[in-house]
């Protein structure tokens, strides 16, 4: 299949790279590299476009930010989600902790090899940094935390070897589908990691949006035009550099505005005395 997609893909330059100058490869994945280097080798040099890759990521935020457990759980969940094919993409191989818990979990099936594949070191030379952009779909959030799967024969699949379990807060707004809350903050960190992870890459985000909550016979897009605001803001703000910092970003404004209106009571109390 790799090289019928290639073939496929070649002929797209040929016939269209005079006018599409941004490739992507898959909306989620599974033959990139082999289409990366056609284009890099026969077209870039003539046609002047870039080629990346779009991959679907929700983020993963710990239960319980003081609990290591919970902490590595949600970092997990985003290295099975985004990590799977990023992280070969832009470091060569799979994600580490990938490697770990399918190996561990292969172990105890009694099998004697991973059943995640793995690279030779030629195919990881040949599938590093083959991405001029990176196409992100992200929707939602869910909570992690740590929890340990069986992994008996016929029972492990790639849910169970992440061993940690999702959560929604009841706080969330409520989704049209049930899968898809709207939690922007969660789009931010999303964004965080992929800059941090990855080398700053460029990134396009080709899929975000909500389901409608109700049916409609006229437009009643309120909920909708609500989840694109508050998730662009957030794609507009700063980077936070760790799950710390959320606690820092909500706290610490409060107490400056506590301190602020505390101290302007206390002067207009002297203000008063002084009359």
């Amino acid at each position: 299949m790799v090289n019928h997609f290639n073939e496929f893909a070649n002929l797209c330059f040929e016939r269209f790279g005079n006018r599409v100058k941004y490739w992507i490869t898959f909306n989620n994945p599974w033959a990139h590299a082999k289409v990366w280097h056609t284009y890099d080798t026969q077209w870039r040099a003539k046609q002047k476009g870039l080629i990346g890759i779009s991959l679907s990521g929700d983020w993963g935020e710990p239960v319980d930010i003081s609990n290591q457990k919970d902490i590595e759980a949600a970092e997990r969940y985003v290295q099975f989600y985004l990590g799977w094919f990023a992280t070969p993409i832009f470091h060569g191989d799979y994600p580490q902790v990938m490697k770990d818990f399918v190996g561990k979990k292969s172990g105890q099936q009694g099998l004697g090899t991973s059943r995640l594949p793995t690279f030779s070191s030629q195919e990881k030379s040949y599938i590093k940094g083959t991405c001029d952009f990176l196409g992100i779909g992200h929707f939602t959030t869910r909570y992690i935390t740590q929890k340990n799967n069986p992994s008996g024969r016929g029972g492990s699949s790639y849910f169970t070897d992440r061993d940690l379990a999702e959560l929604v807060d009841p706080r969330w707004p409520d989704p049209g589908s049930e899968w898809l809350y709207s939690v922007p903050w969660g789009f931010r960190r999303l964004l965080n990691f992929v800059k941090t992870q990855y080398g700053n890459p460029m990134i396009y985000v080709t899929e975000n949006g909500v389901s409608e909550k109700m049916l409609c016979t006229e437009l009643c897009d309120d909920w909708r035009i609500q989840y694109y605001k508050d998730y662009i803001n957030e794609m507009l703000k700063d980077p936070l550099t760790s799950h710390m910092e959320m606690v820092t970003e909500i706290v610490v404004p409060t107490v400056c505005t506590l301190s602020i209106l505390l101290s302007a009571i206390f002067l207009m109390f002297l203000l008063r005395r002084r009359n």
